[in-house]
């Protein structure tokens, strides 16, 4: 895969940069109408009507691609009919077909391509896009679409470019290093595909101008200083102002400092380091 730059045309095409979708199988493919769904939008209100998520709305319409992350299916091996684009995920994915004749998607790791074959279960090989138990896999390997409980489905890295690595297992678990740096353990029954994910340059994509936000259904984000005191906290005084006080929301609320994870989680207890660094001084003691 690479990055693709345009003339520039215009400011929004002198700082903006597309994906050449050189990992498809066929630009022009239309996706399998019996794996489509309806996707609703919401604008990010909930059942109440009330905004929680804000900066949402607009935006192209979308087709919802069932993907398969649970991949039970160990009937035999599937073969890889296409690698099509998927505009609610970031990566790619393949549509493969069991020998039943039975047809789903799937997250596309790097490498594979229409004509391959992929398969899961117990006993079968080791190699990128055949999924297996954690308990089957070899140590060291990367693995994706991780599960966090047995038959859940995959949970864990999902997104394009984004691999987790199998450094240990003991007993009933299996510690996983994620990309973001945490460290955590899950059921060596949980199953994994092998293999990093595919478009991995999607990180250097561009987006250049302010429409293209706006087709991806993201609405422009103001900061509260420079609202009227009337509408924030941090509204207000002449000309531009760090806001008095520190970062907090429309309500008061502070933005900064508090944890939001809930502390009744059973997961905390297999979380053996954080993702986040605590700095004392000059040195980084990683944070449990």
């Amino acid at each position: 895969m690479g990055i693709k730059q345009y003339n520039p045309t215009s400011p929004g095409r002198r700082a903006g940069s597309v994906s050449d979708f050189s990992e498809l199988t066929d630009k022009r493919r239309r996706p399998t109408k019996c794996l489509l769904e309806p996707k609703k939008k919401t604008g990010g209100r909930n059942h109440h009507g009330k905004i929680t998520s804000w900066w949402r709305g607009g935006g192209h319409k979308r087709m919802y691609r069932l993907i398969d992350f649970k991949r039970r299916n160990d009937s035999g091996r599937a073969v890889v009919q296409a690698i099509e684009y998927d505009p609610n995920r970031s990566c790619h994915i393949a549509l493969i077909e069991y020998p039943d004749k039975t047809r789903s998607y799937i997250l596309a790791p790097a490498g594979l391509k229409a004509g391959d074959w992929v398969e899961s279960g117990e006993q079968v090989e080791p190699k990128p896009g055949n999924c297996m138990p954690l308990k089957r896999i070899p140590v060291g390997m990367d693995v994706h679409n991780i599960e966090m409980m047995p038959g859940q489905g995959g949970k864990l890295v999902r997104s394009a470019g984004s691999s987790a690595r199998l450094v240990a297992r003991e007993g009933d678990w299996a510690t996983l290093l994620l990309p973001s740096g945490e460290m955590r353990q899950v059921r060596v029954e949980c199953r994994a595909t092998i293999g990093q994910l595919g478009n991995a340059d999607h990180q250097n994509i561009q987006i250049g101008k302010a429409g293209r936000k706006r087709h991806m259904g993201r609405r422009p984000h103001n900061r509260g200083t420079s609202m009227n005191p009337i509408a924030h906290p941090l509204g207000g005084g002449e000309g531009r102002s760090g806001g008095g006080r520190h970062p907090c929301s429309p309500w008061g609320k502070l933005a900064k400092g508090g944890k939001t994870r809930s502390p009744r989680k059973n997961s905390n207890k297999r979380i053996l380091r954080r993702r986040r660094s605590v700095r004392y001084g000059r040195q980084v003691i990683r944070s449990k």
